[in-house]
């Protein structure tokens, strides 16, 4: 376990929990390359997990779900129970329909399942970072109040909110256009050569989509390899607006 001090405003404090020492690793470079959110800890336990939230107060856990001494999602009530309001994102390779609800019961604000690409964990921070901001900065003065801060918090972020920093309305316009237009599913490397981006680019717009609620994702097994992912177009057209400065 590790771990470090201080504070810079509207950082937000990250603690990585990990049974694999290599996948831990990963997890933190990924998170470390996203603006504003910053690894104070890595855990390989439950036991080590529980005395680094104790220490370090983290706001955001990122936990594994298959522990050594523990089973992740019953760390969370124990949390709760000691009196620790940080928040929860699952990262895990547990398919199950039972364990994801038995997430959503217990309050996660997202389930990632391994393996993913750092495009996928960005879309997923960045959502999460957004959510937040929301949250902290709601003011209650009536029902209506209410029902936006819960929107936000149970709910994809909101397809009128603005688009992520260092994305583009144009971009994004053209990505949802090849996206709505295909017939069946189209994947990062065709929506790159439709639209004339990187497949990068385009994987983080169609990753965009999927977050909001206006794409699903299937996954296609070839041969070898990961398998790949495609995208189908739901739902009503994204109402995008650039990033506030």
């Amino acid at each position: 376990m590790s771990g470090t001090s201080g504070m810079s405003p509207g950082t937000i404090d990250v603690l990585v929990v990990d049974d694999d020492f290599m996948v831990a690793r990963v997890h933190r470079t990924f998170v470390e390359r996203v603006e504003r959110f910053r690894v104070v800890g890595v855990a390989h336990t439950g036991e080590q997990a529980t005395r680094a939230i104790d220490e370090l107060r983290p706001d955001l856990v990122l936990l594994d779900l298959y522990l050594p001494d523990v089973f992740g999602l019953d760390l969370i009530p124990r949390l709760r129970a000691a009196g620790h309001d940080c928040d929860v994102m699952v990262i895990s390779a547990a398919r199950e329909a039972d364990t994801v609800r038995g997430a959503v019961r217990n309050g996660v604000v997202d389930y990632l399942l391994k393996p993913f690409e750092f495009e996928d964990l960005r879309a997923r921070l960045e959502r999460y970072a957004q959510q937040r901001g929301r949250l902290l900065a709601a003011v209650v003065r009536g029902q209506a109040d209410v029902d936006r801060v819960l929107a936000g918090a149970i709910g994809p972020a909101s397809t009128a909110g603005a688009l992520p920093k260092g994305m583009s309305v144009e971009t994004a316009e053209l990505v949802e256009r090849a996206l709505r237009g295909t017939e069946g599913t189209l994947s990062a490397a065709e929506c790159a050569t439709s639209v004339g981006v990187s497949r990068v680019s385009a994987r983080r717009y169609l990753e965009y989509f999927h977050t909001i609620g206006s794409a699903e994702v299937s996954l296609r097994y070839g041969v070898t390899g990961r398998p790949e992912r495609r995208y189908r177009f739901r739902g009503q057209p994204a109402r995008l607006r650039p990033a506030q400065p």
